[in-house]
């Protein structure tokens, strides 16, 4: 298997491989099956993990690691480039760095590669269902949280950190207040929510933007079938001899965007690597791009539509 090709971060001296493979299973899966289908993926190629506290794939993918290095599939850790990210609920100046270290000892790890603000708001107590209560949300102390973020990084706890579903405005408020400025920012984005704008600030300001749903999350709560029924994808994959999720993958590689992808089907996560030596045409470039657009993950979806939920939402 060739190595993935790499992106190199602002702000994180090691190189992110562009397509990771994404952890957060609904309904949430077994702690033996995710763990065996993380071994698959690093026999089949995969060297960058995205999990999160919220997801509960943290144990696993611990586990998962250690026992590649055991049958030796990889020599060391440092091959690994491993995203985990902030819960809303230690979304707090003091709670940052013990929410960090409760990960780092989830996944046995001592560094995590990129440390993510999971979501633009803090939660207040301990959420056990959602969607959430309105009390139970509050607006980000985005100067704080940040404070708290860096700290980490300068404890040797992560060598990067970055955020996850932050629009243009509040990638604004972060780079307002930021020593070490955010490097990268993990939002849905696919054929079917291209996220032009998004992808311009980003580019403009140095951030990595990395692609979650880049496959639109089929089967899921908060997914559906638009990108995998798309009648143009599946007219540029058919002639070609490619899947329509080839077709989706590379179409994001080629916006200049990483992506985490999930599969835990040893066959798909195979085809999901296989976006490299090939491109597609300006015409279906063309195409894809009339693909009407809707955004598929809101966060008044998750947390319920409250108004500064609603607010968020509507944010570029």
């Amino acid at each position: 298997m060739a190595k993935l090709p790499g992106v190199t971060l602002s702000s994180c001296e090691k190189p992110m491989p562009v397509i990771g493979m994404g952890t957060c299973s609904f309904p949430p899966a077994d702690l033996e099956t995710t763990k065996t289908a993380i071994i698959e993926a690093i026999k089949a190629g995969y060297r960058h993990f995205d999990t999160a506290f919220a997801y509960g794939s943290e144990k696993p993918l611990g586990e998962a690691i250690a026992e590649a290095l055991t049958l030796g599939l990889i020599m060391s850790r440092d091959e690994l480039f491993i995203t985990t990210k902030l819960w809303s609920s230690f979304a707090e100046r003091d709670q940052i760095v013990p929410a960090c270290k409760m990960s780092l000892q989830n996944i046995q790890l001592d560094y995590i590669d990129m440390y993510l603000i999971h979501l633009p708001v803090r939660l207040t107590g301990t959420v056990f269902s959602m969607p959430v209560e309105k009390d139970a949300i509050e607006p980000l102390d985005v100067k704080g949280v940040w404070e708290g973020m860096e700290e980490c990084v300068k404890l040797g706890l992560t060598k990067g950190i970055g955020v996850s579903n932050f629009s243009c405005k509040k990638l604004e408020e972060v780079l307002a207040v930021a020593t070490i400025p955010p490097a990268v920012n993990q939002v849905e984005l696919n054929p079917t929510w291209q996220q032009k704008e998004l992808r311009e600030f980003c580019k403009a300001k140095g951030i990595e933007i990395t692609a979650f749903s880049p496959l639109g999350a089929n089967n899921t709560k908060w997914g559906d079938n638009r990108v995998m029924d798309s009648d143009v994808l599946a007219e540029i994959a058919k002639p070609r001899g490619k899947t329509v999720a080839q077709v989706a993958l590379r179409w994001v590689y080629e916006q200049g965007v990483s992506l985490v992808a999930k599969s835990y089907n040893k066959e798909r996560m195979k085809q999901n690597l296989q976006i490299f030596d090939w491109s597609l045409s300006e015409e279906e470039l063309e195409k894809i791009s009339q693909i009407p657009q809707r955004k598929g993950v809101t966060l008044a979806s998750i947390l319920g539509p409250h108004d500064l939920v609603l607010e968020l939402d509507a944010e570029v």
